[in-house]
């Protein structure tokens, strides 16, 4: 245990303001406080162990404790701290994009940093809007989302967003974001059992949205490969290719939001290639670093940097600490061990075994649905797997948040229960993890869910 533990958790709770947290419930508990990290583990001042069954926040692709990763930090600080790349560039930034560019597909090869996801995001909105404005469509500015996506906490991200709850304390926030269907095949009203005709609904939606507000209005349309809340929902086959033709249709930008879903989550840099399409943007973040340093990016066609190449133009927009010279230093690092280590492969050679794993534990009553790919899964909880309903949001207070959450984490599992949607467990481990990891998050998951299904 650490010497100054108790003077921390006095500091905790008297100064530090955690994100997205129930400071209440630490009125009469200890905040949990994590010191160090070792692989696919992380360890709390009170030194117990516990599986990083999240990433930390679908974050450190290559485990904690990677000393490379630490030098590569200390020796770009060393020789340059800091400088901004408002009208100048570093040699970490610039290698940094080229590489980038060189994984993304098409002709994605314009690299905009910034600091994190939410801002990748804000970014992507602000270029689809004066992208339209230079090119003589200055009415195009509306952004289509689905249902239940969660795209960021900024103004911007948050309008994106479509998650009601988590909207309303901060509204008004910006006009102009519409929410169109998403591909929970679980709870498909139409085609449930028919997966590339529930996807050519679901698509289709999207041209719906675009009609009934006017073509020459809507800008650009924001979806995550495997959407992340609701509980990680991949897309029907086809799905993404009829999305595909009805931007080039409407002439709307198609954003492929992997703030997430890049760098290896998948099993690919980008989902977009797992899933065979072209998107106009990517935004990206997380991975990007495996945490070790925040950074973000925007990646653009040259399409849409064209107009910004004339004479006198500039994307009036920019953070002071987008592609720090530290941040940029370690994602090279970063995206090198990627290709030395074969981190890629491994993701793809292990998926199938982390699925089958999984579902061992639908043989659970609690157990509705297992659900994902790659590294990144969710498992839907339901009072009745029969019928597939759902609980009550006093019995999901009760279940999830009284019990199974906290439940897991002192059973030494870090994952994240979470009810935006329907209830769920999410997993996404870093990518460096094995059989070895896939059981041990089931063994806690089975002892777990099996006392919640009594607690019914």
């Amino acid at each position: 245990m650490y010497e100054d533990y108790d003077h921390l958790q006095r500091a905790a709770k008297d100064h530090l303001w955690m994100h997205f947290t129930r400071h209440s419930s630490y009125a009469d508990a200890d905040v949990p406080i994590i010191v160090r990290g070792e692989g696919a583990y992380i360890y709390d001042a009170q030194g117990k162990r516990y599986l990083d069954g999240l990433a930390g926040l679908f974050v450190s692709q290559l485990g904690h404790g990677r000393t490379e990763l630490a030098e590569a930090a200390a020796k770009q600080a060393q020789e340059l701290a800091f400088h901004p790349l408002w009208s100048y560039a570093h040699p970490s930034a610039i290698r940094l994009a080229e590489r980038i560019a060189g994984y993304a597909p098409g002709d994605l090869n314009r690299v905009f940093f910034t600091s994190g996801g939410g801002e990748a995001v804000e970014s992507a909105w602000k270029l689809a809007k004066n992208y339209f404005k230079l090119t003589g469509r200055p009415m195009k500015h509306k952004v289509l989302s689905r249902s239940i996506a969660y795209h960021g906490t900024t103004q911007g991200a948050l309008s994106i967003t479509g998650l009601p709850p988590l909207k309303q304390q901060f509204e008004p926030l910006v006009p102009s974001t519409f929410r169109v269907p998403n591909t929970n095949i679980y709870r498909a009203p139409l085609h449930g059992d028919d997966p590339e005709a529930f996807g050519r609904w679901a698509a289709d939606q999207i041209a719906v949205a675009i009609e009934n507000e006017g073509p020459d209005t809507v800008a650009a349309v924001f979806l995550e490969p495997v959407q992340n809340a609701g509980g990680c929902f991949p897309p029907p086959p086809g799905y993404f290719q009829r999305v595909r033709e009805i931007c080039d249709e409407y002439d709307v930008l198609l954003v492929s939001d992997e703030v997430i879903c890049a760098f290896g989550r998948l099993g690919h840099m980008f989902g977009a290639e797992r899933y065979g399409y072209q998107p106009d943007i990517i935004t990206c973040a997380k991975g990007i670093t495996s945490g070790y340093a925040p950074l973000g990016a925007m990646i653009a066609s040259d399409a849409l940097m064209a107009p910004f190449l004339e004479e006198g133009a500039m994307f009036a927009h920019g953070f002071t600490f987008g592609g720090h010279p530290v941040s940029t230093a370690v994602a090279l690092k970063n995206l090198e061990i990627f290709e030395e280590e074969k981190v890629l492969e491994h993701v793809r050679s292990n998926e199938g075994a982390f699925r089958s794993t999984l579902e061992r534990l639908k043989d659970l009553p609690i157990v509705g649905d297992v659900r994902g790919d790659g590294y990144f899964y969710g498992i839907e909880l339901v009072k009745d797997r029969e019928t597939r309903e759902s609980f009550t949001e006093e019995e999901c207070e009760r279940l999830l948040y009284g019990f199974v959450s906290k439940q897991l984490f002192a059973e030494g599992l870090y994952c994240r229960a979470d009810d935006r949607g329907d209830p769920v467990i999410q997993l996404s481990p870093p990518l460096i993890c094995d059989q070895s990891h896939f059981d041990e998050m089931e063994q806690v998951l089975r002892t777990v869910l099996d006392k919640a299904g009594t607690l019914l």
